[in-house]
């Protein structure tokens, strides 16, 4: 970076503007099938949510006062249709940069015939930062996000002390953090930083993981897993204040 790179970014920051220097993920362009690509165009107008219409009226997005569960990278959203299905009593938001994945998922919500659940495009982050009003959430849910496995790249990992400051603003009292991750290494670095971030209590007797609870769905990746003998760790937090 060069030195007035350097001082401009500096600058923003004193005003105060919101910087995004390092990323969590890789913007992977993938085909979209034609099954996706119509999903989209049906879905979109009813469904999805822009990141730059800025801050949500989240009982005008839903119609309703329900409580708000929102997901962090669903992937191809399988598990989050089911979670959906499952649980009409509750609204769920899903945030993704991948297209296909976007696609797939309103192409399964559309098939179950669900309206309780409104997807963003985006970076979640920035949605996190501009989108989701404070003390709205009653759980914000991250399941095997990219474990960035080498050291040198362990910077690039979404679970950090700043992102969970941030976060915790989100979720109403009592609402809960949910982290799944099959990288144990992972699981260590996010029980580390959990451990350590004011106003959180972690849900475990034991002090560290949790068992899968029944209202996050085994996915056949995991079931897969599970033969071959890989674990899983999920962690809950719960905020106290």
């Amino acid at each position: 970076m060069s030195e007035s790179s350097n001082t401009n970014l500096e600058q923003a920051k004193q005003e105060g503007k919101y910087i995004r220097t390092i990323r969590s993920f890789v913007k992977r362009e993938g085909r979209l099938t034609k099954g996706q690509a119509a999903a989209i165009e049906k879905c979109w107008p009813t469904m999805g949510l822009e990141h730059k219409n800025g801050m949500l009226d989240l009982s005008e997005v839903f119609g309703n006062n329900n409580d708000v569960v929102v997901e962090i990278g669903f992937g191809m959203g399988k598990s989050l249709v089911e979670m959906a299905t499952n649980a009409p009593h509750l609204n769920f938001i899903g945030i993704e940069v991948h297209r296909p994945g976007v696609g797939a998922c309103l192409m399964d919500a559309d098939e179950a015939g669900i309206t309780n659940l409104r997807i963003f495009e985006h970076d979640a982050v920035e949605v996190l930062a501009d989108c989701i009003p404070n003390e709205s959430l009653t759980t914000l849910q991250l399941f095997f996000p990219d474990p960035w496995h080498k050291k040198r790249h362990h910077k690039r990992r979404i679970v950090q002390t700043e992102f969970v400051e941030k976060l915790r603003a989100q979720l109403k009292m009592g609402g809960v953090f949910h982290m799944a991750t099959d990288w144990e290494n992972y699981a260590e670095h996010m029980l580390e930083v959990m451990n350590v971030a004011p106003g959180f209590k972690n849900q475990s007797e034991t002090n560290d993981y949790v068992p899968r609870p029944d209202l996050r769905p085994l996915t056949k990746f995991e079931q897969r897993g599970h033969r071959l003998g890989h674990g899983v760790w999920d962690l809950m937090f719960e905020r106290t204040e």
